[in-house]
C-alpha cells in the first residue's frame, strides 16, 4: 500500500465512496472531512471498526472542517482528493437548480485543496457535475489535466444495467458508453455499444429495436431522477460512488484505463475549452489522454450541443 486520498463531504455519498477507497486497501489513508462537529470522526471510528471483518489495512481519518479552513490541514499529502461537498437534489430538482448554491460550497473546498493539497488529482461528484469541474479546476488553479469529474462513469453504468436488465442478460455482457454532459445533454452513444448473446457478440441495434434503444437513452438520461422519485429523501449514492471510487483508484494505481469522464477538451470531435463527458486514459497525473473514437454523425452533434449547453452555464458559474 501507498498514497493517500482524501473524501471532502461526509454524507451518504463521501462516505460510501471512503469505504470503497478503503477496501481496494491501496492506500495507507483515506481522510474523509465534513463541517458537521464529530461526523466524520464518527464515521471514520465506524468504518474502522470493519477492518478486522472486511480484512483491509487502509487506515480511515475523519476530520471536522470549517468554512475559513481549520481542519483541511488533515489533507495534505493527498494524491487524490474527491470533492462530494454541496447539497444533494430533492425530487423534481434539476442538477441545475443546484447551481449557485454549490458553486459557493465548491468554490471554497476548491481553494483549501489548493492550500492543503498542491498535488492532488481532483475528482468532482458535486452537481451540477460539469460545470462544478469547471469552477473547481479555476479556483484550484491546477491544470485541466489534474481535475475531472465523475459523471460517464455513472451514466454508462446506469445505461449498461438497463440493457442487460432489458434483454435479461448479464451485465458483464454488456457494453455501452455515454458522454456529452451529465444532465439533459448527456449523449448516450448506441454505436458504440455492444451485447453479447449466447456467446456471440454483436451491436445493440441487432438484439433491441430502435423504440427500445431510444427507451432505455431516455431512462438513462434521467436515471438520477428516477431513483430521487423513488427515494423521496436523498439521491443515489452507491453507483455513484462506485464510480468516483474506479476513477480514483485507476489514478492511484498510474492504470492508464480509458474511462469515460469529464474532462477538458482541446479540440476533440472539433470541440475546444470547455468540461465535457468524453472517453479518457487515466493515470497519476489524472487525464492522460482523451482518446477519440468514431461516431456518426448525429452522435457528434449531440456531442457539440452538449458542449454548447455547458460552455454557457459554466460561464455564468466563473462569474459568481
Amino acid at each position: 500500500m501507498a498514497g493517500k486520498a482524501a473524501v471532502i463531504g461526509a454524507g451518504f455519498y463521501g462516505s460510501t465512496t471512503a469505504l470503497r477507497l478503503a477496501e481496494f486497501d491501496l492506500f495507507d489513508e483515506v481522510v474523509l472531512t465534513d463541517i458537521r462537529d464529530g461526523w466524520s470522526e464518527g464515521l471514520a471510528l465506524d468504518l474502522n471498526s470493519s477492518r478486522p471483518i472486511i480484512g483491509f489495512e487502509t487506515q480511515l481519518t475523519g476530520k471536522t472542517t470549517t468554512p475559513d479552513g481549520q481542519g483541511y490541514e488533515v489533507i495534505e499529502g493527498s494524491d487524490v482528493v474527491i470533492i462530494t461537498a454541496g447539497l444533494p437534489r430533492k425530487p423534481g430538482m434539476s442538477r441545475m437548480d443546484l447551481l449557485e448554491v454549490n458553486a459557493k460550497i465548491v468554490r471554497g473546498v476548491a481553494e483549501k485543496v489548493a492550500a492543503f493539497a498542491p498535488d492532488a488529482v481532483v475528482i468532482v461528484v458535486s452537481n451540477p457535475l460539469d460545470e462544478m469541474t469547471r469552477l473547481a479546476q479555476i479556483a484550484t488553479g491546477f491544470p485541466h489535466a489534474r481535475v475531472m469529474g465523475q459523471a460517464g462513469m455513472l451514466d454508462t453504468a446506469r445505461f449498461s444495467f438497463f440493457v442487460a436488465e432489458k434483454l435479461g442478460i448479464p451485465v458483464r455482457d454488456v457494453t455501452t458508453l455515454t458522454l456529452g454532459s451529465h444532465g439533459d445533454t448527456m449523449v448516450p452513444i448506441p454505436s458504440a455499444c455492444s451485447v453479447r448473446i449466447d456467446g456471440a457478440a454483436r451491436p445493440l441495434a441487432a438484439a433491441l429495436s430502435s423504440a427500445d434503444i431510444e427507451a432505455l437513452v431516455k431512462r438513462t438520461r434521467a436515471g438520477g431522477a428516477e431513483v430521487l422519485a423513488l427515494l423521496k429523501t436523498g439521491s443515489a449514492y452507491y453507483a455513484p460512488s462506485a464510480a468516483a471510487a474506479a476513477m480514483a483508484k485507476a489514478v492511484a494505481t498510474d492504470s492508464g484505463e480509458v474511462m469515460p469522464v469529464c474532462a477538458w477538451v482541446t479540440g476533440q470531435y472539433g470541440i475546444t475549452d470547455v468540461y465535457l463527458g468524453v472517453e479518457a486514459k487515466l493515470g497519476k497525473s489524472g487525464v492522460v489522454e482523451i482518446v477519440e473514437r468514431s461516431l456518426t454523425d448525429d452522435e457528434v452533434t449531440q456531442l457539440h450541443e452538449a458542449a454548447e449547453a455547458v460552455r454557457a452555464k459554466s460561464e455564468d458559474v466563473v462569474a459568481m
